[in-house]
């Protein structure tokens, strides 16, 4: 089962911006609900479509420069 790649400010360029494949990037906070109930669609995503796309995720609280 493949999971959605934790980005930071620090590699979201290596693993985003020179990603080898398209890549599927969730911008999402702790506090947010939506955020939350969206969690479980893009970990399926990232699963079923783990060999076409790279799926990413990313805290806009913790990493803010990005």
């Amino acid at each position: 089962m493949s999971k959605p790649v934790k980005v930071t400010d620090g590699n979201f360029s290596n693993e985003v911006l020179k990603a080898d494949k398209k890549v599927l990037v969730d911008l999402s906070a702790e506090g947010c609900g939506p955020c939350r109930m969206v969690a479980p669609v893009v970990e399926d995503i990232a699963n079923e479509y783990r060999d076409e796309i790279k799926v990413a995720k990313l805290n806009v609280d913790q990493n803010q420069e990005t």
